[in-house]
């Protein structure tokens, strides 16, 4: 490794700390380990990391509130956070990724090997920028419309999507949505199937019966899974389908960009 990279570990758990800490090492990391989120937060502006690798459950300050004192600071939020968490809830990781931090691993399920495979994908990132992501003055070119009626995941999503650069509308509902369509035509449109009054496959009808919306890439969001309204969705025109269940907000970011590029959106 040319250049040592920095990692700061906020950990409370020793022996975990002390596992990581000493394989970062081995591994030719420039290294720094705090106990608590006072303290962590406190290397995050004197230490400067590349990286950082932040527990949940802390004492003095939890892993939410370092990352919301993080996401404050327009230096410190370009730093990559990979939260290290006892629970792999999906309220949890929505929240953690919507303050900001990149990734998550579940210490139930934690190998030192995930982590260091997890880094390197962040850390090859921040050295290729121009490369590995889309700018931001692409990405506010693109009009994303999210047409949900649950708002807990409605605001997630459009916060998240408003964060990453992306120019996010939202509706409610699938007339609301539809005359969002009309007035301004979104590239994308991530949609829910089930919604009061008109339906999500009633809106992919009306959006793929005009010549006009053929370019519009529409991701059906749905609690819905099974083969038939799979199958019913992408005969009327969905370009793919993704079940809430088996998906976090990240993946629904990853293949939002993965459909953006193929249609040369991005």
């Amino acid at each position: 490794m040319s250049q040592r990279k920095k990692i700061l570990l906020i950990e409370d758990e020793k022996t975990l700390g002390e596992i990581l800490f000493n394989k970062l090492n081995e591994q030719g990391y420039e290294t720094k380990w705090e106990l608590d989120g006072v303290a962590g937060f406190a290397a995050v502006r004197s230490f400067r990391p590349d990286l950082i690798l932040l527990d949940i459950v802390m004492p003095k300050k939890d892993g939410y509130e370092v990352l919301e004192d993080i996401s404050k600071d327009e230096q410190m939020k370009k730093i990559p956070v990979i939260i290290i968490s006892n629970s792999g809830q999906p309220v949890e990781i929505e929240r953690i990724l919507a303050l900001g931090a990149k990734d998550y691993i579940v210490k139930a399920q934690f190998s030192p090997e995930e982590v260091l495979s997890k880094m390197h994908k962040y850390l090859s990132v921040d050295q290729t920028p121009e490369t590995a992501v889309p700018s931001s003055s692409a990405r506010k070119k693109i009009h994303i419309l999210v047409i949900e009626d649950d708002s807990y995941l409605s605001s997630l999503a459009t916060r998240r999507l408003a964060s990453e650069g992306y120019n996010v509308t939202a509706a409610f509902d699938g007339e609301q949505g539809w005359q969002s369509i009309q007035k301004h035509a979104p590239d994308l449109i991530l949609l829910d199937m089930i919604m009061p009054g008109m339906s999500g496959l009633d809106v992919l009808k009306k959006v793929r019966a005009e010549e006009r919306y053929r370019d519009v890439v529409v991701i059906i969001f749905s609690n819905l899974g099974q083969e038939q309204e799979i199958a019913e969705a992408r005969e009327l025109g969905a370009d793919d389908f993704l079940v809430k269940a088996n998906f976090t907000l990240r993946e629904v970011l990853e293949k939002i960009e993965t459909m953006l590029k193929k249609r040369g959106k991005l």
